[in-house]
């Protein structure tokens, strides 16, 4: 099978400020968040990155899509290096996350033209593709409504259609469902397989086990910055839930660690 995601060796160290030293309770000026990190992505699979909160998920995307460069290490998003040609990779993948604040002065309809331009998407695939995916999510009843009036489950069907608004064949999510009621979770939940269906490769993060259990094809577990385990669902839960599976790991790694 093709290797659509490949990282090898990620690293990734921040500065913490005197209020993050704070928060952390810690003295330590300097916070490595990934650690060298190394997997792979098939072309075509859901792959999912398990983890508490803290444990490097999040960077480890942001590097994988371009957005944060590694202080060590190098990605490749089909052949493309996230260090050396960043501007492809951007071009090849979506990227989604829980944290990103679509301007709310602006409607979904504005804001899927306008990313569209930035993706250099022809005016026609963007109206084909801006009307199935506004009426697949409801958008379409609030296409003209700011971001700002708009609920929360909203905001995020509104803020997915626009990260694929070019129709990107490696999608990346960082922790896709956080903070939905249940109804928008499940209609999130339920594109992710579609988007399988269709033949994408979807890389994901998240802390929710049902999540994994019911789209992943495979999953890696990090603590610490680091790959904990990896390896199919049944492999990682064994004979026990993937929950107490994880537990069970993290206290074994962070008593190593101790």
């Amino acid at each position: 099978m093709e290797t659509t995601i490949e990282a090898r060796g990620l690293k990734k160290i921040f500065k913490l400020s005197a209020k993050q030293r704070k928060l952390e309770r810690t003295d330590t000026r300097m916070k490595t968040a990934v650690n060298g990190l190394s997997f792979t992505v098939q072309a075509g699979e859901i792959y999912g990155l398990l983890g508490p909160n803290g444990a490097g998920k999040t960077t480890t995307l942001r590097m994988l899509a371009a957005l944060v460069k590694p202080d060590e290490g190098d990605a490749f998003i089909e052949g493309a290096s996230i260090v050396s040609d960043p501007m492809k990779v951007r071009a090849t993948v979506g990227f989604l996350t829980s944290e990103l604040r679509l301007e709310e002065t602006f409607s979904p309809d504005y804001l899927f033209d306008f990313f569209s331009e930035l993706r250099h998407v022809e005016p026609a695939a963007r109206d084909v593709r801006k009307r199935a995916l506004f009426e697949r999510f409801g958008i379409d009843r609030f296409a003209q409504t700011k971001m700002a009036d708009l609920s929360t489950g909203m905001k995020q069907k509104a803020s997915l259609a626009v990260s694929l608004v070019h129709d990107p064949g490696v999608i990346i999510f960082d922790e896709p469902t956080n903070g939905l009621d249940v109804i928008t979770a499940k209609t999130v939940t339920d594109f992710l397989m579609e988007l399988k269906g269709q033949g994408k490769t979807i890389l994901l993060s998240t802390h929710i086990f049902s999540l994994v259990e019911k789209v992943c094809d495979r999953a890696g577990v990090i603590i610490g910055g680091r790959m904990a385990a990896e390896g199919t669902i049944s492999e990682l839960s064994g004979e026990r839930s993937l929950e107490d599976a994880f537990f069970d790991l993290y206290a074994q790694t962070v008593g190593e660690a101790s």
